[in-house]
C-alpha cells in the first residue's frame, strides 16, 4: 500500500494541533478545515467533500445534540437544586476523600454495561463538579475515574454495541465475552481510574468550569436527601436497562413484536429516558422545593448556551471521522497488515487500533476489524475462551489513543474545561493505558485457554 494516505492522515494532525494551538483557531473551525484539506488531499470530489462533511455532522448530532441538550438541562436543575452537591457530600462522607474516585470507577463501570459512554457521563457529571468545588480537588482527580469505568464497560461487556457486533460477527460466545469483560476489566478499571486519576490530577489542576449557572432564586429548605436525588439519576439508567433486558427476553422467546416491549423500546431509548428523568427533576428538585416556573425556564435556557459549543465541536469531529471514513484510510492501512503472519490476538489488536486511530470512531473500528477478522480465523483452531480473548483485544485496540478523529475526545475536553493539550494529556493517556492493560491480560489469558 501507498504511504501516501498514512503521510496526509499524520500531516492533518499536526495541521489541526497547529491551527488550534498556535495559531488559536477555534476547534470547531480548525476541525471544518482539516476535514476539507483531507478530502481535497485524499483526490476526493469536492462535492463528495461537502456531503462527507453533511453526513458527519448530522450523523453524530443526530444522538450527540438531543442527548448533550437534555443532559444539559437534567444537570442545571441537580446543580441548582443542590442535588449535586448532596450526592458529593455523601460520597466524601461515606468513603472519604481518597476514596471517593474508586466509588466513582465503580459507578461509572455500572452505569456503562447497559447505558451509551457519552450519556452516563452527561448523567453524572454535576456529581464530578460539586466533588472537585467541595474539596478544591483538580476536576481530573474524580472525572478520570469516572471515565475509565464508563470506558472500559463501554467497550468490554456486552450489551453496548461495539462488543455485540464484535461477537456476532466474530461468532464469539457472549457468555465468555462477558465473564472475561469483567475479569480484564475491573483490574484495568482501577489502573486507567483511580491510579491514573491521582496522578494526572496533581499534575494538571482543572477547576470544575462555569457550566451551570447560578439560579436567580434559591432551593427552600435543605438540600435534597441522597436518596432522592440517587432515585432520579437511577430512572433514566434503570428506563435503558429494562429496555436492553426485555430486547433480549423477548428475541429469545419470539416476542420482539408484542406491545409491552415495543413500549419498553420507546420509554428505554436515552432520548425519552433522559427526558423523563429531566421533567421529574424540574418537579420534584425545582418547582417543589420552590423554584418559580420561569425561573426554572431561565435555567433551562442558560443551561443550553454552553451546550451549544459542546455540540458545535463535538458535530465538526464527526465531520473530521466522516472524512477519514469515506477516504479509505483507514481500512487501507487496516487491510495491508491482514496478511501478517502475526497471532490472530496480535493481529486482531493491531488492526482495530490503526483503524481507530485513523477515523476516530471506537464502534466502527470494532466493527470493521472483527469483519477483517473474522474470514481469517477460519485458518486457526480456537477455543471459545480463546475467541472471546480476541473480542477484548479488539476492544482494547479499538480504544486506544482517543483523539482529535474522535467526537468524545471534544465532548469529555469541552465538558470539563480543558483546552486540546489537557486533554490528550488526560483522556487520551487514560484511554492508552485502557488499551495496553487490557490488551497484556487478554494476551495473557490467551496462554490458557
Amino acid at each position: 500500500m501507498s504511504l501516501l494516505p498514512l503521510a496526509i492522515l499524520l500531516f492533518s494532525i499536526v495541521l489541526l494541533l497547529f491551527l488550534a494551538l498556535k495559531l488559536k483557531i477555534h476547534a470547531f473551525l480548525a476541525l471544518l478545515i482539516v476535514s476539507i484539506f483531507l478530502g481535497v488531499a485524499m483526490g476526493m470530489p469536492v462535492m463528495s467533500i461537502l456531503d462527507s462533511m453533511t453526513a458527519g455532522m448530522s450523523s453524530t448530532l443526530g444522538f450527540v445534540a438531543t442527548v448533550v441538550g437534555i443532559g444539559a438541562i437534567f444537570g442545571q436543575t441537580l446543580e441548582a437544586s443542590g442535588g449535586a452537591e448532596s450526592l458529593a457530600r455523601f460520597l466524601v462522607a461515606r468513603y472519604g476523600k481518597e476514596k471517593a474516585p474508586y466509588s466513582l470507577a465503580f459507578a461509572g463501570f455500572m452505569v456503562a454495561i447497559p447505558v451509551f459512554l457519552d450519556v452516563g457521563f452527561i448523567i453524572l457529571v454535576p456529581v464530578i463538579y460539586a466533588l472537585a468545588k467541595d474539596t478544591k480537588k483538580s476536576l481530573l482527580y474524580y472525572a478520570i475515574p469516572l471515565l475509565a469505568g464508563l470506558a472500559v464497560a463501554h467497550a468490554f461487556i456486552p450489551p453496548t454495541p461495539g462488543p455485540v457486533a464484535v461477537a456476532e460477527i466474530m461468532k464469539v460466545d457472549m457468555g465468555w465475552l462477558i465473564f472475561f469483560g469483567f475479569i480484564i476489566g475491573i483490574p484495568v478499571t482501577l489502573l486507567a481510574g483511580p491510579v491514573f486519576g491521582k496522578y494526572i490530577g496533581n499534575k494538571i489542576h482543572i477547576e470544575a468550569p462555569d457550566f451551570f449557572r447560578e439560579p436567580a432564586e434559591k432551593p427552600v429548605g435543605k438540600p435534597p436527601a441522597f436518596g432522592l436525588v440517587t432515585g432520579i439519576i437511577i430512572i433514566p439508567l434503570a428506563l435503558i436497562v429494562a429496555n436492553t433486558v426485555s430486547d433480549v427476553w423477548a428475541k429469545s422467546h419470539g416476542m420482539a413484536d408484542a406491545q409491552w416491549v415495543k413500549m419498553l423500546t420507546f420509554l428505554g431509548h436515552p432520548f425519552i429516558a433522559l427526558l423523563i428523568a429531566t421533567l421529574i427533576s424540574i418537579y420534584v428538585l425545582g418547582i417543589r422545593r420552590g423554584f418559580s416556573a420561569s425561573s426554572m425556564l431561565d435555567l433551562s435556557t442558560k443551561a443550553l448556551e454552553p451546550a451549544g459549543l459542546i455540540i458545535l465541536v463535538t458535530g465538526a469531529g464527526g465531520v473530521f471521522k466522516q472524512l477519514l471514513v469515506d477516504s479509505g484510510i483507514g481500512v487501507a492501512l487496516a487491510e495491508s497488515m491482514s496478511g501478517s503472519a502475526l497471532p490472530p490476538i496480535v493481529l486482531a489488536y493491531l488492526l482495530a487500533l490503526i483503524i481507530r486511530v485513523t477515523q476516530g470512531s471506537a464502534t466502527v473500528a470494532m466493527i470493521t476489524s472483527a469483519g477483517i477478522m473474522s474470514p481469517l480465523l477460519e485458518a486457526y483452531t480456537l477455543s471459545e475462551p480463546h475467541k472471546a480473548l480476541l473480542a477484548i483485544a479488539v476492544a482494547s485496540g479499538a480504544t486506544t489513543l482517543s483523539h482529535i478523529n474522535d467526537s468524545g475526545f471534544w465532548l469529555v475536553g469541552k465538558y470539563l474545561g480543558m483546552n486540546e493539550k489537557q486533554t490528550l494529556r488526560s483522556w487520551t493517556v487514560m484511554e492508552t493505558i485502557i488499551s495496553i492493560t487490557g490488551f497484556t491480560l487478554a494476551l495473557l489469558l490467551s496462554f490458557f485457554f
